[in-house]
């Protein structure tokens, strides 16, 4: 296969990594992942949304945790040594989301991702950028700049 069939073949694949919450499948584009990880207990940040759990160290960096199952409208999660953290770049912030595990990494072909359904919330259709039907499952590929966009410390700490 020459070089310029294998780049319209890698073209029309796309690589996500998938993960369950609450007994559902979700996956992400696996350029947004960094690194996944093992359950680490977070420091509280008084005042912050339901779903932030709080904040670890991670190599020097704070980096916010998300309970993706409460950010998803699922029961919140009580985590412990089971469940990991998959850690992502949202443009320039590093955020981490606890998941019950990570299942897979897939490349799936772009004409498999279908839009999310019309009679899903707004809310819904934002979060997520379409359904996959693969191997006996429904992953929800997830839009992860619209899960949080705004994350971050304020700069004017004055």
């Amino acid at each position: 296969m020459s070089s310029a069939a294998a780049g319209a073949f890698e073209a029309e694949k796309r690589e996500l990594v998938s993960f369950r919450v609450d007994g559902q499948d979700f996956c992400v584009d696996i350029m947004s992942v960094r690194e996944i990880r093992g359950w680490t207990a977070a420091t509280v940040l008084p005042h912050a949304p339901p779903y932030i759990l709080g904040v670890i160290n991670l190599r020097g960096a704070v980096v916010p945790i998300v309970d993706f199952a409460a950010r998803m409208g699922l029961k919140p999660t009580k985590p412990d040594a089971r469940h990991v953290i998959v850690i992502c770049v949202i443009e320039n912030q590093t955020v981490g989301f606890l998941v019950d595990a990570v299942s897979d990494i897939l490349g799936v072909d772009r004409s498999l991702i279908q839009p999310t359904p019309s009679v899903s919330s707004d809310l819904t259709c934002a979060f997520f950028e379409g359904v996959i039907a693969i191997d006996q499952r429904m992953l929800r590929l997830v839009e992860i700049s619209a899960v949080l966009p705004r994350v971050g410390f304020r700069e004017d700490r004055a």
